[in-house]
Order: structure tokens, then C-alpha cells, then sequence
């Protein structure tokens, strides 16, 4: 093992070598024609008086129009410019052709660049903010062979809202635009901005159609500005309609009739149907029933009668999409004859319904490397049958199973690690026994199901379990996402323990008494705000938490006792919060900043967590410096060698913060350098018995000792250090991460903090497999 991490680290080193030794010998300098000048790049100065007030969100705007972009640089050479330059030679040879076409790049010279027309551009931006009659000039900064340009804008006093007014008439539809500026971003003293005028003209347009006006444009609204009754940059603003609207773009639309088609297929005759029912005055054509109307009915949420509303119609469509059963919806709104009134028209709406493949079936093959050394594959089917009851409800059924042996263990070689487990759903698209309607966002889902899992160490136990569980889960909004389920039961069972392992149970009273707990009944609530699902935020952040209580109710049906059916159950709270918090900024680079605590509390029947329920620091998703599941608690480190490797270290109470820059290397290659710090600890002190071995009396007062939450928390920190490298590919990402030790907790005081990838010396290494990102 020593030799295979010695033989990691020489390579690692001499990697960096060759790739520093191959990017000294990119200079460009010497290909770059005469008469030519390598851009490199492009500067921006703003100046303006101190009434203006801050200028950074107009510089950021004028930053954005400087173009091109200059060649990329690494460490300040240019290898892409270089493999274009070699491969342009007389006899360039295969490996500088095929450099120059996997990272090559074309040379932007001064030459390609058109200062006036930046200049341009730059000054209509400043109109548009009302900064009107500003000066932008620019110039050229350069050196032998190399150029760069550098602007300069000089910013005028811009012109402010001294009064917005309505310009209306006797229209009826000026009165709902009247409403609808109650609620205007355009306020008075603000200055001159043609954006915040096209933003404005598209949520009128977005309430109007709210308001049942289907034919209605933003590009029928007009804003004119008069500064003819000023003198001190003040300007008035009018909105009005503009001349020649057509008629119908000006009367609200009522929906008159509704059609559905539950299995519409463009390649049958889905639409002459031999029957139709009728639910609420909305039909339903199907020649044979695919999905019961009374079902169906409930998520539209617009019905004959009711005026058009476009968000109503965007609701219902993302509603039946989230139902599980159709890979298409799509909602078509025809106009009726109108000639009956000039006031009000009339729409029919067509939902065509395009149903998914009723059965399915998937299969995943796994490979599976963990840190701490385990290797093996794994399998997992998954049957679906979609619509299962004609109402949308979809029943799944997966099975799984992976081998694992410890490849690279010293004394550990060979053993090995059998799991499996089955696992039914039935998802059932509607909060039971509540009405769809009454959630607009989404379907909320009921969600019942039944599972049992294995796990088979050799020379060590068999943990078997059994789980069901009842509940919950919808969307609010775009972003936040609930999941509640009020009965959850877990019934674990360990059996055929081996003397090695019984052992160990006696010697270690906390790791038994979290195994004595078979039978886990409560309930689990978890909340996730997640802003990721908008590619559009630039900092994005993350919160999930859980809360997790058992154990009570069973107390009241027990009468107090310990146990129910013969079995001992637990009591306990538990409650984690995981932050997360996104700074993006160009070409794919990102900064990430997560925290993450946690802590159980057991009481009445239990004075552990089931071991189930604990939490454990280190490992692919932790700190990754530290082995996987190999931190704590506090000061504390199993000793033990051969099988108790097997032994995961736990707390009741974790702390963990990471930091992680993720930028660009090429193509689907991507980097990271990042920091990782945490720990696992004990918050309660364990009862032991009078007749309790004086072994096993002294590992317990140890690890109490060394594992209990206390003020020095932050000297007991595992900390580590690293670089990733990861293949993404279409959001599947494939994970490698080398890291370091900074802080080791279970040294010595005094001796915890170390020189990363340089002391240590064999173990100083970490090689975390994964897949996925951490955070």
C-alpha cells in the first residue's frame, strides 16, 4: 500500500513538472506576423461627478460590450495560440495537427478590432440609461508585438422622472391598465432607462392576459418623454396605446367550451372518438378509457365560463406534465366568432394529451471504489407501470445488489461486503385525501412504500432491515419543495455476529447499545429551497433541513413501556440544516460555499441514536481528506486493526463547511481546488451497567473522553486541502479528488497541524472516486 501512494505521489509531481515544462515553451511572440499586434484584451474608466451617485452597475453593462474576446491564457502563456501557430509550419506533423484541432485557437490581432463601433455602442447604453449627451473615447496601449485597448467614458448629470401619467381614453381596457400601474417599477426621481421601459410594457402585457385579454401585445403600449417644460434634466413620461390596435386585441376573452383528449397520438385517430363524458362542463374524448375523467378533472385549473388567464393555462399544463403519465401536453386556444358583441370574445380550449410508455423497465450497472479501500460492482433493476389505476398513479419496483472486497487493505485484503435490498412505490398524484385544487403550483404527491435491505460483512455480521413508510411531497413554487411523512417504521435486525465482531460489541458499549435498538417508528419533514433550477441566478444559494422525530407515539400506545410486539424501540429528535451558496461568474467558473450541522438527541427509551440514525464525518462527500466515515467523534480513533477497520465512527452532533473553486480546463474537463473542515461528536454520556467489564468500562470513558462537544470544538476539526478533476458530460459527472490532511484531530495536541502533500509521509495522500458533485 505504502509503495502504491509513494508511486501516486512521484507521478502527481512529475505531471506538474511536465505540464510547466510544456507551457514554458509556449511563447507566441516570435509567429506573430509583421506588421500585426496580438490584442490582448480590453480596459474600461468610467468618470462622473460625485451627484451621480455609483456607477457599478453601468460600468458592469459597458464591460460586457468590449470585444473580442483576447486569446485564453494559462498562467499567463497562451498554449491555444501556440499549437495554431505550430500547425501552421510547412510539415506541422500529426501531434501539433491534432493539438491545434482538440485546443487550438485563431489569433485575434488589433487589427480584428473596431474601437468606433464599441465606442458606439457604448454611448446608445448610456441613452438608454439617461445619461444622454455623454463622451466615450478610447485608446491603444502597446508594446512590440502586442496591443490592448482602453475606453474611456465620461458620464453627463442624467435625465430623472419628474411625473408618469396614463394617457387614456374611453377604452375600457385603459381601467385595467390603470390597475395594473399600482404595482409599476417606474417611480418618480429614477433616472432615464429604456430597459426598465420594456420591462414594464411586458408585465402590463403579463397582467392583461391575466385579466382574460388574449389578443393584447406589449407591443401595442408606447412611452413618450417630453423634457420641453425642464431646463434642469427632468422628464416627463406618458403611456399610452398606440394608434390602429385591432379590435379584438382590446376585449377580454371568456372561455366557452374545453375538450380533452386523455390519448391523443398523432400517428392514430385519436380525435373522432367513439364516445365523450362530460365532468363539469369540460368533455373528455377517448375511444376506450385511459384516464378516468373524474381524476383528470381536478388539475385543470381553468373551466367553460371563466375568463382566459395565461398563468392559469401555464399552470395547468406544468400540472399534467408532473402527473408521471404524459410526455406531451399541449393546450390550444381557438378563437369563436365574435360578432355577437364588441366587448367580450370567446375562446375554446383543446388539451391534447400524449401519454408516456405505460410499462418500463431500466438497468444500471455500478462500479463502486470507496476510499476506504472497498472495490466491487453492483446491479439495479427498476420496473414502472405508469397509470396503474387509470388516474395517474404510477407503481415502481427496484431491486439492487453489489458485491464489494477491500482490494488494497494490508492485514484487510479479501474481505469482502455482500448488499441487496427491494424496494415498491406506489406514487399517487394527489395529496389524499385533499383536492388537487387546492395546490397551484404543482401535483402534490402521495407517496406510500415498502422495502427491505441487506447487508452481509464477511467475518463480521448481517444487518437486515425492513422499512415503510406514508407521506407526502409537493412543490410550492419553482424553487421550494416539501416532503412530509407523518408514518415512518424501520425495523433493523443484526444476526449471525461473529465472535470477532461480538467482541467488539463488548468491548465498545455505545457501538452496542445503538445496535440493540431494532424498531424506529415516527415521522420525518424535510424543506429544500433550491435556486440551482434557475440557470439565470448568478449567485444561487441552497437550504435543505430535516426534522426527524420517533418514538412518542409509540410510548403513548406502549403505555410507557420500552418496548411494543416484543421489540425495543427508539426515542429520539434529530434536525440537520445544509447550506449552500453559489458565485458564479464567466466561463463556467464558480465558487461555492456550503455549511452543513446537524445534531440527534436521544431521550426516554434510548440513550443513543440507532446506529442508523448517527452521523459520520469523511469520505467522496465530506472532508475528503480523511478516509470515509473515519473522523471522531472529537479527539477519538479506533486503534484496532484487521476486521474492526469495518467499524465506522460516529457522533450525535456534526459540524462541516466546505469551499470549492470549479473552473474550466477543456471541453468536458473540469477543475477544482478546494477545502474541506468537519467532525462528528458525542453531546450525552452513556449509562454503563455495575457489572460492566473493566474493558470495556475504560474504552466507554475513553471515548467520552475524547469524542464529548466542548469549547476547543474548532481544535478538533479535520481539515484537508485538495484538487479535483472532473468529467461532465451532460450534467453526468465523473469525480476525482486528491486531498491532504492541514488538521488531523486524533494527534496529539500540538502536532495536529501538517504541511499538506508534503507531510505526513505515506498517508498523506487521500484518492477520492465519486460521481456526482459534493455540494
Amino acid at each position: 500500500m505504502n509503495r502504491i501512494l509513494m508511486a501516486t505521489k512521484t507521478y502527481y509531481y512529475a505531471l506538474i513538472l511536465l505540464i510547466l515544462a510544456s507551457l514554458y515553451s509556449c511563447g507566441v511572440s516570435k509567429f506573430i506576423p509583421n506588421g500585426e499586434s496580438l490584442y490582448t484584451g480590453s480596459e474600461m474608466g468610467i468618470a462622473a461627478n460625485k451627484e451621480i451617485g455609483k456607477t457599478k452597475k453601468v460600468s458592469q453593462e459597458l464591460h460586457t460590450l468590449l470585444e473580442p474576446e483576447p486569446n485564453s491564457k494559462i498562467l499567463g502563456l497562451r498554449p491555444g495560440l501556440y499549437f495554431h501557430y505550430k500547425s501552421q509550419k510547412k510539415n506541422p506533423g500529426f501531434l501539433n495537427r491534432w493539438l491545434n484541432k482538440k485546443f487550438g485557437e485563431e489569433p485575434i490581432y488589433l487589427s480584428d478590432v473596431n474601437p468606433q463601433r464599441i465606442e458606439q455602442l457604448m454611448l446608445n447604453r448610456l441613452d438608454n440609461r439617461g445619461f444622454f449627451y455623454s463622451k466615450v473615447s478610447s485608446e491603444i496601449d502597446s508594446t512590440q508585438k502586442h496591443a490592448a485597448l482602453r475606453y474611456h467614458a465620461e458620464l453627463q448629470q442624467p435625465y430623472t422622472l419628474e411625473q408618469f401619467k396614463l394617457d387614456k381614453d374611453s377604452l375600457a381596457i385603459y381601467n385595467d391598465i390603470s390597475k395594473t400601474l399600482t404595482r409599476t417599477e417606474i417611480k418618480l426621481g429614477q433616472r432615464f432607462d429604456l430597459e426598465l421601459m420594456k420591462y414594464e410594457r411586458e408585465r402590463i402585457d403579463q397582467e392583461l392576459k391575466q385579466k382574460g385579454y388574449y389578443n393584447f401585445n406589449p407591443d401595442f403600449l408606447i412611452f413618450e418623454v417630453d423634457t420641453n417644460r425642464y431646463d434642469n434634466k427632468k422628464f416627463d413620461l406618458f403611456l399610452r396605446l398606440k394608434k390602429n390596435v385591432p379590435k379584438k386585441s382590446l376585449i377580454p376573452y371568456t372561455i366557452d367550451s374545453i375538450s380533452v383528449f386523455p390519448n391523443y397520438s398523432i400517428n392514430t385517430d385519436t380525435l373522432t372518438p367513439s364516445r365523450a363524458t362530460t365532468i363539469n362542463g369540460i368533455s373528455f374524448f377517448q375511444k376506450e378509457e385511459f384516464f378516468k375523467p373524474k381524476k383528470l378533472e381536478p388539475y385543470l385549473l381553468f373551466g367553460p365560463g371563466q375568463k382566459y388567464n395565461s398563468r392559469t393555462a401555464r399552470l395547468t399544463s406544468n400540472r399534467l406534465s408532473s402527473l408521471g403519465t404524459y410526455k406531451f401536453v399541449n393546450i390550444r386556444f381557438n378563437e369563436k366568432d365574435t360578432t355577437a358583441t364588441d366587448s367580450v370574445g370567446s375562446l375554446s380550449a383543446d388539451i391534447y394529451l400524449s401519454p408516456l410508455t405505460k410499462r418500463s423497465v431500466r438497468a444500471e450497472l455500478q462500479a463502486v471504489t470507496k476510499s476506504n479501500g472497498f472495490a466491487g460492482p453492483g446491479v439495479a433493476v427498476t420496473y414502472n407501470n405508469r397509470n396503474l389505476f387509470k388516474g395517474g398513479e404510477t407503481f415502481g419496483i427496484t431491486g439492487n445488489f453489489a458485491y464489494e472486497t477491500q482490494l488494497l487493505g494490508g492485514k484487510n485484503t479479501g474481505l469482502n461486503s455482500i448488499a441487496g435490498g427491494l424496494k415498491t412505490d406506489l406514487i399517487i398524484p394527489r395529496l389524499l385525501p385533499f383536492s388537487p385544487k387546492k395546490f397551484k403550483y404543482a401535483v402534490p404527491k402521495t407517496k406510500i412504500s415498502l422495502g427491505t435491505d441487506f447487508l452481509k460483512r464477511s467475518k463480521l455480521y448481517t444487518l437486515s432491515s425492513f422499512n415503510t413508510s406514508f407521506g407526502y411531497t409537493w412543490n410550492a413554487n419553482k424553487f421550494a419543495y416539501h416532503e412530509l411523512n407523518p408514518i415512518n417504521v424501520n425495523y433493523v435486525n443484526l444476526s449471525n455476529t461473529s465472535e470477532e465482531f461480538t467482541a467488539i460489541l463488548e468491548k465498545n458499549p455505545f457501538l452496542r447499545q445503538s445496535f440493540e435498538q431494532q424498531f424506529i417508528a415516527g415521522l420525518n419533514y424535510t424543506f429544500t429551497y433550491n435556486e440551482l433550477v434557475d440557470p439565470s441566478k448568478r449567485n444561487p444559494f441552497f437550504v435543505s433541513t430535516s426534522l426527524d422525530i420517533a418514538g412518542n407515539t409509540l410510548n403513548l400506545l406502549s403505555g410507557s413501556k420500552t418496548s411494543i410486539f416484543g421489540l425495543e424501540y427508539a426515542q429520539y429528535a434529530k434536525a440537520d440544516i445544509d447550506l449552500r451558496y453559489y458565485i458564479k461568474w464567466e466561463k463556467e467558473q464558480a465558487l461555492v460555499a456550503r455549511l452543513y450541522s446537524g445534531w440527534g438527541i436521544p431521550f426516554g427509551n434510548s440513550s443513543t441514536l440507532p446506529f442508523v440514525k448517527q452521523f459520520f464525518s469523511g469520505g467522496p462527500y465530506s472532508v475528503r481528506a480523511f478516509n470515509i466515515r473515519s473522523l471522531g467523534p472529537g479527539t477519538f480513533n479506533s486503534v484496532e486493526d484487521g476486521t474492526s477497520s469495518f467499524f465506522d465512527q460516529s457522533g450525535n452532533l456534526k459540524l462541516e463547511a466546505n469551499l470549492e473553486y470549479r473552473f474550466p480546463i477543456w471541453s468536458y474537463f473540469k477543475g477544482a481546488i478546494f477545502a474541506d473542515a468537519g467532525n462528528v461528536w458525542l453531546t450525552n454520556e452513556i449509562e454503563i451497567p455495575e457489572d460492566e467489564p473493566a474493558e470495556s468500562r475504560e474504552f466507554n470513558e475513553e471515548l467520552h473522553a475524547k469524542g464529548k462537544f466542548s469549547s476547543n470544538w474548532a481544535k478538533e476539526l479535520g481539515i484537508g486541502v485538495g484538487l479535483g478533476l472532473r468529467v461532465d458530460i451532460q450534467s453526468f459527472v465523473i469525480r476525482f479528488d486528491l486531498a491532504s490532511p492541514l488538521q488531523i484531530p486524533y494527534l496529539p495536541e500540538g502536532e495536529r497541524i501538517r504541511t499538506p502533500f508534503l507531510d505526513g509521509g505515506s498517508n498523506n495522500l487521500i484518492f477520492n472516486f465519486a460521481i456526482g458533485y459534493p455540494f
